[in-house]
């Protein structure tokens, strides 16, 4: 996360939401295990999405970024959903709704963001 970036709090609300939810999991005595798991899950692939997304912008050839993203795209997708299901019948179920409705949240946020700041990106000069 660059620290000349202005706007890096709202660039990375979802993980913020997911971070700040965890008291309130606690309070409403919430499975915690499925948080913990989809808490884990969600940042690890955004900022393992973000780190390859800034590879493929640094690359040259228009096709191997979009192959990038592409592919970066569908591994957060299939880890995701594969450890909710895997909490889901480890744990209990509770724990599995749990850890599928707090990725969604965060997506739902990340979407959100994505869709105002990507064109804000493309008109960037390069550095």
């Amino acid at each position: 996360m660059p620290s000349s970036d202005p706007l890096a709090l709202v660039r990375y609300l979802d993980i913020a939401v997911v971070i700040l939810a965890a008291p309130f999991v606690l309070l409403m005595d919430a499975p915690v295990t499925g948080y913990l798991v989809g808490a884990a899950v969600w940042i690890v692939t955004r900022l393992g999405g973000v780190a390859v997304e800034r590879w493929a912008r640094a690359t040259k050839d228009p096709r191997t970024a979009v192959g990038l993203s592409f592919a970066v795209l569908m591994a957060r997708a299939w880890v995701v959903g594969l450890t909710i299901l895997a909490v889901g019948l480890a744990v209990s179920r509770e724990d599995g709704l749990m850890a599928a409705l707090l990725t969604l949240v965060a997506f739902t946020i990340y979407l959100a963001t994505s869709l105002v700041f990507r064109p804000m990106e493309r008109n960037t000069p390069p550095r």
